[in-house]
This record gives C-alpha cells, sequence and structure tokens, in this order.
C-alpha cells in the first residue's frame, strides 16, 4: 500500500501543492508561486512586526550610578 500525501495549499495562489521532498516548491504548488512570494518579500510588501521605541528611554538616569571598584 502506497503511502498517503499530504495535501497543502499554496498560499500564494490557494492551489493543491503536495507536501513531500519530491515537490522541491513546498509550501508552494510551482516555482512561480514561490518567485511572487519572494519578490513580495523583496519589496517589502510584507513585514515581520515590530513594537515601536518610546523617545525617552525606561531607565532612571537622574541619579549617576556609583562607580564599581575593585574589593
Amino acid at each position: 500500500m502506497a503511502a498517503k500525501v499530504t495535501k497543502v495549499r499554496c498560499p500564494q495562489c490557494g492551489g493543491e501543492a503536495l507536501w513531500s521532498p519530491e515537490n522541491k516548491y513546498r509550501p508552494f504548488c510551482s516555482e512561480r508561486c514561490k518567485l511572487i512570494d519572494l519578490g513580495a518579500w523583496a519589496s517589502e510588501a510584507y513585514r515581520v512586526p515590530v513594537q515601536e521605541e518610546t523617545a525617552e528611554p525606561s531607565a532612571d538616569f537622574s541619579t549617576p550610578a556609583k562607580p564599581h571598584l575593585p574589593e
């Protein structure tokens, strides 16, 4: 009995893609879809969300720190 091959949706076109070592473009269905997705990342159409830093530092620098003296 042959092993069942998992089928997934291509993240680019929504078509069917085989999830197996034979599909060198997985999770994409084709080289075209893989390159379209790569181009979107390269043109910064996709971005990883980051938390914006505040303008003021969170540490309290109003009192100077004591220097560390060797014992």
